[in-house]
């Protein structure tokens, strides 16, 4: 009998698990509902505003198509549902960090904060890089290098997928150094490390903005460089990081 005990209070433990990460998904879940009620009236314009930088750019009395017969109304209500996801992305990440903080030692939890929130801001960054910047410079770009006689006549549909793609890329490429700074934080590499595969890190770059970018070079100079340049702030940050750790190291031994 006092065999099954152990089964039995780990069975609870998991149990109350399940329940725990049931009550975080519905928390989330009631965030993501909540912002896509309030952003549905406002669908339209949400989708007029992320399509200014092509609306600006085209030739006067040219406009977007809708192929789909649906697509006046789904395309704006899918673009109310991934900005209700991206504004609810730190009320969802703050119930996952609610649910695993308790498995964390106090060291990891107050080293696992900080990164989170950069994270969530790094990927905001992204993003508004993507629209104020990177977009407008390829919507010129590509409008300048059309072959005469042809009308650039773009599908609501496909264009938000172009612009979340844009967005997802951008935002991914600003977490270099917070990917950096986790795995020196973690042990996997050195500040010196970091340093010697610089060169391997700039070619892989330009790989992945070459297959991520679309194709056309200055957009993948535009994703490519900034990775270059993050990777750079991430170093920067594991050395003051490290230093500061051998200084606290030094500190606590002398006394």
């Amino acid at each position: 009998m006092s065999e099954a005990e152990p089964e039995g209070g780990e069975e609870q433990s998991f149990i109350s698990h399940l329940v725990e990460l049931r009550e975080r998904l519905l928390k989330g879940v009631a965030a993501v509902l909540l912002f896509l009620v309030v952003l549905l009236p406002f669908a339209n314009g949400l989708y007029h505003l992320i399509a200014v930088p092509l609306l600006e750019r085209l030739p006067q009395g040219s406009k977007m198509v809708a192929i789909d017969v649906a697509s006046p109304f789904l395309t704006p209500v899918r673009l109310a549902f991934f900005v209700a996801l991206f504004l609810a992305m730190p009320v969802l990440l703050y119930q996952a960090w609610r649910f695993v903080a308790p498995g964390l030692y106090k060291h990891e939890q107050r080293l696992a904060m900080p990164l989170l929130v950069s994270a969530v801001l790094m990927f905001y960054v992204g993003c508004a890089f993507a629209y104020f910047l990177v977009l407008p410079k390829v919507f010129t770009f590509m409008l300048g290098t059309t072959p005469e006689g042809v009308s650039m006549t773009t599908d609501i549909g496909r264009y938000l997928d172009f612009v979340l793609t844009m967005f997802f890329a951008f935002g991914l490429c600003f977490e270099v150094p917070v990917i950096v700074f986790i795995l020196a934080t973690l042990g996997w590499v050195t500040p010196a490390q970091l340093a010697t595969n610089r060169p391997y890190v700039i070619l892989g770059a330009f790989v992945v903005a070459a297959i991520v970018a679309p194709p056309d070079v200055l957009s993948m100079i535009l994703l490519a460089v900034p990775m270059c340049l993050l990777y750079e702030v991430g170093v920067v940050a594991v050395r003051l990081f490290v230093r500061r750790s051998a200084a606290s190291t030094a500190d606590a031994a002398s006394r």
